[in-house]
């Protein structure tokens, strides 16, 4: 049971890790000082997320590991997050939009969590779901200024949909680990996440102006450990320091 928990845990922090790192990489370089700020600021708080999931792995792990060395010294076969994340930021429309359907998972994922049977899962998720609903607002809101927007904003945002739409599905496969722990009353129910956020994504996209694209979805197996070509280079930054330095401390 420890082992599965720990393994799920992974699963919620990773996502929150690599994509805290993807806005992290936009820092300076938003459209506007107010929307540069904005993400910068939901890159700390999926960061701020990380600590805490982290935090409790490592009690479950062993003596000697720390919210560190679980997110800096893993193998990226370890790593338990979806292929959606590490998406590049390819555009200002691929930004928003890889933000909007990972915000439309996340929020009622969360939703589920604060009933969670392990009681610091349950605290992290009530404590993040504030935060969730600004990160959800914000993206919807920037969909759809920029899919009923200029003819170029709109032509954007529909590439963006179309290229990253098939990586949503992994969201709600549910794995071995996810389904223990749904039916020991830790994990979510995907099933019903899946219902409201594809309900959310579609009420969305109508207001904006995108039609979902009718392409199949992407043999991705993120969960499993399983990355893109870009999970190395996103690694090569955020371990740097850790590789570097071993067992640094400030």
């Amino acid at each position: 049971m420890h082992q599965s928990k720990y393994e799920y845990l992974l699963m919620l922090g990773d996502n929150s890790i690599i994509l805290g790192h993807r806005l992290s990489e936009l820092c300076g370089h938003g459209p506007s000082l107010e929307t540069d700020i904005a993400l910068t600021n939901i890159s700390l708080d999926l960061f701020g997320q990380v600590r805490s999931y982290f935090q409790h792995a490592a009690e479950l792990k062993d003596e000697d590991a720390t919210e560190d060395s679980i997110a800096f010294l893993r193998m990226d076969r370890e790593y338990r997050n979806s292929i959606l994340v590490e998406q590049p930021n390819t555009d200002f429309a691929h930004v928003i939009v890889r933000q909007f359907l990972f915000d439309s998972f996340h929020l009622p994922l969360l939703e589920q969590l604060i009933h969670s049977k392990d009681e610091t899962i349950a605290a992290i998720a009530a404590k993040s779901i504030k935060e969730s609903k600004y990160h959800l607002r914000f993206s919807s809101e920037w969909v759809k200024r920029l899919g009923d927007g200029t003819e170029e904003s709109h032509k954007r945002a529909q590439a963006a949909l179309d290229h990253l739409y098939p990586y949503l599905h992994e969201l709600f496969e549910e794995s071995p680990i996810e389904k223990e722990m749904k039916e020991s009353g830790v994990g979510a129910d995907l099933s019903k996440v899946e219902e409201k956020s594809r309900s959310r994504i579609h009420e969305v996209m109508l207001e904006a102006n995108l039609a979902i694209p009718e392409i199949a979805d992407r043999m991705v197996r993120g969960k499993q450990g399983i990355h893109s070509e870009h999970m190395g280079f996103i690694l090569s930054d955020v371990q740097y320091m850790q590789r570097a330095y071993p067992n640094m401390q400030w």
